[in-house]
């Protein structure tokens, strides 16, 4: 039988395997070209992985018959094509915005298989999602308000929770890191009297039955995100006792498992991040509770790729200057803050195959105008000339789908990629490539006269 770790290696070999091939079809079948200066490729067969990868790791771990939901964090990769692939790999939705519910509702998945989280609820948002039966965890104790006079009397369709902070700390991404003691998510729980509160709220409510804690995403290491979820387990088990019966019967313990950007390997893995839970917090699994996740970033970031045409070469300075159509309108997180969140760069060259030759210090920019827009810089790759392409790797998560329309730069196509079982690579449309036309209507093209015509009562 195949080790894990033999696995693991086998599945990154075809990983680059599947990206390399689809970057040569693209060029070939003009998905890539002068008409189509950068485009976002989705590998449908990874994204398929690990999704089986996650469910495998949980259901491994869980009395057969528990209830586990993973939902999806659509903000990661908000694409109905996406959500409805993962929609047919078992998983769910998690949504924190009416846009993305409407998303996970366009691509089929249920109400039941939803959950609604966000710091900012309206009441609108509140009776849209208890008329679906969507599940909700409230953030704070206004909004729990809003819940009790909309609930009423009646037992609501909704399951219904409370987001709590366990107040731990942070990790290496101050922006990511949700589990600090002035975060803005949730009630926090080492507050002063909050935790009393927290066991009050539910006493007095027998229809919250619910508890989520998201410690944080990338750069949060698996202890802290495990002892987060430990946290909120053993706040349940407190209601429980003071309850004098299962109240809280499902723990959301969010998502949050960080990817390595610096290279192939996928770790940490999902396997890996259950046994720690499971030591830290062994009652997770014991089939008492329901469990929900919300992994975003870990189940996409792997299998999407921003290829973009190299327009020019030149160089400044003594530096090599691939001058490329990706930049802060696709990578905008990468861009300006580039010591958290650096993506490696693979080079092909104008046919699309992986570039061979010696490697040369090289700046990878974009086309904005401004001097910081820069993919990469001061990296070591095979020389990019004209015509060539840069590859901007793990970008399926928070990247091609997240468009900065800086200098009204269109949004790039999408398009999903899988063998076509005859050796060669077929492609379908995800999003179309945004018109110059699209972008002048989004810019209020229709308005045009809006400002001229405005005249103040009575003038002339």
């Amino acid at each position: 039988m195949e080790g894990r770790a033999a696995g693991e290696v086998r599945q990154a070999r075809e990983r680059v395997a599947r990206r390399d091939e689809a970057v040569r079809a693209a060029a070939e079948q003009g998905l890539l070209g002068p008409d189509a200066a950068v485009v976002g490729l989705l590998d449908v067969s990874g994204i398929r992985e690990s999704a089986a990868a996650l469910r495998a790791a949980f259901d491994a771990a869980v009395p057969p018959g528990t209830p586990v939901l993973h939902a999806f964090a659509v903000k990661a990769t908000p694409l109905v094509p996406v959500l409805r692939l993962l929609r047919e790999a078992g998983l769910g939705a998690e949504v924190a915005s009416p846009g993305e519910l409407a998303l996970a509702r366009a691509a089929g998945i249920p109400a039941e298989r939803t959950v609604l989280d966000a710091p900012a609820k309206t009441p609108a948002e509140l009776r849209e999602a208890l008329a679906l039966g969507i599940a909700v965890n409230a953030d704070n104790p206004q909004e729990l308000d809003r819940l009790d006079a909309l609930v009423g009397r009646a037992a609501p369709r909704s399951p219904l929770g409370l987001r709590v902070n366990p107040q731990l700390g942070g990790g290496a991404i101050r922006a990511t890191s949700t589990a600090t003691a002035t975060a803005k998510f949730g009630v926090g729980l080492r507050d002063e009297g909050a935790r009393d509160w927290v066991v009050r709220a539910f006493l007095e409510r027998p229809w919250l039955t619910r508890l989520h804690a998201h410690t944080g995403s990338q750069g949060i290491p698996l202890p802290l995100l495990a002892r987060g979820a430990a946290e909120t387990y053993a706040l349940a088990e407190e209601i429980n006792a003071r309850a004098g019966r299962r109240q809280v019967d499902t723990l959301d313990i969010g998502g949050g498992l960080s990817v390595d950007f610096a290279s192939e390997a996928s770790a940490p893995t999902y396997a890996q991040y259950v046994r720690v839970l499971a030591e830290e917090a062994p009652g997770l699994f014991d089939g008492r509770y329901g469990l929900v996740t919300e992994f975003g970033r870990s189940l996409m970031a792997r299998h999407g790729t921003v290829v973009a045409r190299v327009e020019y070469a030149k160089s400044a300075g003594g530096r090599r200057i691939a001058v490329t159509h990706a930049g802060v309108q696709v990578a905008t997180r990468t861009v300006y803050a580039p010591e958290a969140w650096p993506l490696r760069i693979a080079a092909y060259d104008a046919k699309g195959r992986p570039k061979q030759g010696p490697e040369v210090v090289q700046d990878v920019a974009g086309p904005a105008c401004f001097s910081g827009d820069l993919l990469a810089e001061g990296r070591t790759l095979p020389e990019l000339e004209q015509g060539d392409h840069a590859a901007a790797l793990d970008t399926g998560a928070y990247y091609f789908a997240h468009h900065y329309a800086y200098n009204s730069l269109a949004r790039p196509g999408i398009y999903g990629f899988a063998p076509d079982g005859s050796g060669g690579i077929a492609f379908a449309t995800v999003r179309e490539p945004q018109t110059v036309a699209e972008v002048v209507a989004e810019s209020g093209g229709a308005h045009a006269d809006a400002l001229t015509t405005l005249r103040a009562p009575g003038s002339r």
